[in-house]
């Protein structure tokens, strides 16, 4: 039977998380509000990366090959143990991000479960319209489903929907379950139907929500925003394994988070839901500035080993 263990963070927001947001809402926010081309916040997000996000002492990077051609990051932090593989969909709206901007953060949760992983570099529109960011997380699954202590699935953002939509993908075709799925702040309805998307337009202190329709355009090219591979709002998780849910009370994409909560635990999945205060989209990436990423992290550790045994 479906559980939601949902939880809403008590207490005041600090003071490092007031001054992170008010910077974002007055910098990045502005800025994505006004870039009309991928190829500025492709270069943007990349050195951004570079300057902010570092991983821990002693991760291990490499460039592997997934399937015939799906170039991808493989994650091995220090102290390894047997155990599942962590297969990450990065975000960026499906037009933007790439392995390298997500690695850092998979490297801490990587070193936090001591587990490896691995980043797939899917396919990006506008160039590769969908459903080619789908069919590229299904070769990269399918890539690793024998591995021997199993799978667990992750990603944020457009990531996150697009490991849900996966993890519906899979039940579909039969193929062998991942452990379980987690999803910081996850799109899961490009049709933009939640209040959300409205009542925190102005709250949100990162994600514009009026450049919504732009990215949906550049990635659906006429596609229909209710098709469960696009939308998991809309699939079917029938025997699907555990998942782990997270997302702000001020993002645009909160209700993503509450609808797709509500949508599992009514097809009897097992789902822990997170709803933190005052903290921006995806915060975990930003590890390096807020103490909040790092304790999100190591409770998402926690509950991956849960999963995977001792």
């Amino acid at each position: 039977m479906g559980r939601d263990r949902g939880e809403d963070s008590g207490g005041s927001v600090s003071l490092r998380a007031r001054l992170l947001c008010g910077w974002l809402r007055q910098t990045e926010k502005r800025w994505i509000a006004r870039a009309s081309e991928p190829e500025p916040l492709r270069r943007h997000m990349e050195q951004s990366a570079r300057v902010f996000f570092h991983p821990p002492p002693g991760v291990r990077f490499a460039d592997i090959t997934l399937g015939a051609s799906l170039a991808a990051t493989r994650v091995t932090p220090q102290g390894m143990r047997p155990g599942p593989l962590i297969l990450y969909l990065h975000g960026g709206g499906y037009i933007f991000g790439s392995p390298r901007t997500h690695r850092a953060m998979v490297a801490h949760l990587a070193v936090r479960a001591r587990l490896g992983a691995v980043l797939p570099r899917y396919r990006l529109a506008p160039e590769h319209a969908f459903p080619a960011a789908p069919e590229d997380a299904l070769v990269a699954y399918r890539a690793v489903v024998d591995h021997p202590g199993g799978v667990i699935l992750g990603g944020d953002s457009a990531g996150g929907g697009l490991a849900l939509a996966l993890l519906a993908q899979i039940g579909a075709l039969g193929l062998r379950q991942p452990l379980g799925t987690f999803c910081f702040s996850p799109l899961t309805d490009m049709a933009f139907s939640g209040p959300s998307f409205v009542t925190n337009a102005k709250a949100d202190p990162l994600l514009p929500a009026h450049r919504a329709a732009d990215m949906a355009k550049m990635y659906l090219q006429g596609a229909d925003a209710e098709d469960p591979r696009a939308s998991p709002l809309y699939a079917d998780f029938s025997g699907a394994g555990p998942v782990w849910l997270t997302a702000a009370d001020t993002e645009i994409l909160l209700d993503d988070t509450i609808r797709i909560a509500e949508h599992l635990t009514a097809q009897e999945v097992d789902v822990t839901r997170i709803i933190e205060r005052g903290l921006p989209h995806v915060w975990p990436l930003m590890h390096g500035l807020l103490p909040q990423a790092h304790q999100t992290l190591a409770g998402l550790a926690r509950w991956i080993n849960s999963l995977a045994g001792p």
